[in-house]
């Protein structure tokens, strides 16, 4: 990375990403402390219902981490060493190292340009004999072609696996017929981080549609536990990827008002759109795509072709702005460029787009003089960059 001459970046002034927590949130948590239920009690299974219900889908099974239920999702589905699994590079690295670490193969396949998430071609000219699961991911809560992905996943007889984690509440289909996000794949997995939409502290969940898939993955997360059984038997080797009841009462206070959270987000998404259009060679995000709704997760733009993004960075942190490379190609990572998987297919869009992207501070509660700072900061350094010498 280059650093800008100029002076050190200065401490955010504008964050990144805040959560938005309430009284009621507060309250929840606290009713909690008053019982004897710290972990696998009522607000478990509460939170499993509420989320379940949300979806429409029969089973939501509780994780310590979208990265645990991407791991537990892939063990349940049986997929393991010898198989390959078709992923984005284009995304965060714990989708390439859930299957790693369940001693599959990741295979990289090519970005749409428009939504940023897996091209059904290139998805589909990766498939080999040996592949076994397709993990499509929603990028940026914008949802994937997933009746593409359903097709091919029904023709070479794969598992379909969605990585939600940044698209709760986000929808697909025509209407009144849409799908939100995680009803579509034989799992679907969340993340509940606290720069994400909805909250836990740290959390995720797996949703299910069968009921021997919940089992499996009740177990897992409780050490291979089976239910009844004596808390030191074991029917398999299984994890602790429990989460708390604390957690669980703030997810579902979050929940109760997951409506009003992503309106918010719509709402700072437009602001910027109005303040951001006039800049020259600056690519916004679409606030509308054919048959999808947006679950605002973040807002990442796209710089000119000419804009040096580390430049572009350390202005806006001399200037007080957080940033974030959203995202950095899983191939090119430092643990991952040696692996066989990180040369073997060409990505040329993605690393194309993944150079011009910048996410911009974004969270429920930003004020507009923020995102007034945010754009007029952006410009400056932008129209800078377009000089001659740079």
């Amino acid at each position: 990375m280059s650093f800008d001459p100029q002076g050190p970046p200065a401490a955010p002034q504008v964050p990144l990403s805040a959560p938005d927590i309430t009284e009621a949130e507060i309250d929840a948590v606290t009713a909690v402390l008053r019982t004897p239920n710290l972990s696998l009690g009522p607000e478990l299974a509460g939170f499993e219902t509420d989320l379940a219900h949300y979806h429409a889908v029969p089973h939501a099974v509780a994780v310590s981490s979208g990265t645990a239920g991407l791991h537990l999702a892939l063990l349940t589905l049986g997929v393991g060493e010898g198989d390959e699994v078709i992923v984005p590079s284009f995304t965060f690295v714990a989708v390439a190292n859930a299957v790693l670490q369940v001693r599959a193969t990741p295979v990289f396949a090519e970005i749409d340009p428009l939504t940023l998430n897996l091209d059904p071609a290139s998805v589909e000219r990766a498939v080999t004999p040996r592949t076994r699961a397709l993990l499509v991911v929603h990028t940026f809560g914008v949802m994937a072609e997933m009746d593409a992905f359903a097709q091919i996943a029904r023709r070479h007889g794969l598992a379909l696996i969605e990585d939600a984690c940044e698209a709760i509440g986000a929808e697909f289909g025509e209407p009144p017929a849409m799908g939100r996000a995680g009803s579509f794949g034989d799992l679907a997995v969340f993340g509940f981080y606290p720069n994400k939409q909805l909250t836990t502290g740290e959390g995720g969940a797996v949703l299910a549609r069968d009921p021997a898939h919940a089992a499996r993955l009740r177990s897992l997360r409780n050490q291979g536990r089976q239910p009844g059984a004596g808390w030191l038997d074991h029917a398999e080797v299984g994890y602790n990827y429990r989460l708390s009841d604390l957690a669980c009462a703030l997810g579902r206070a979050q929940l109760r008002r997951l409506g009003q959270i992503l309106a918010l987000r719509r709402a700072v998404a437009e602001r910027y759109d109005g303040l951001l259009r006039g800049i020259a060679g600056l690519e916004l995000p679409r606030l509308t795509l054919p048959r999808r709704t947006i679950s605002w997760f973040v807002y990442v733009v796209r710089l000119p072709e000419h804009a040096d993004r580390d430049r572009v960075q350390a202005g806006l942190a001399r200037r007080g702005i957080a940033s974030g490379r959203y995202f950095a190609p899983i191939h090119l990572q430092p643990a991952w460029r040696g692996h066989p998987s990180a040369g073997a297919h060409p990505l040329p869009l993605t690393e194309r787009m993944a150079r011009r992207t910048l996410a911009l501070p974004f969270f429920n509660r930003i004020t507009a003089s923020q995102q007034q700072q945010v754009a007029a900061a952006l410009q400056q350094i932008i129209e800078s960059e377009a000089q001659p010498g740079r």
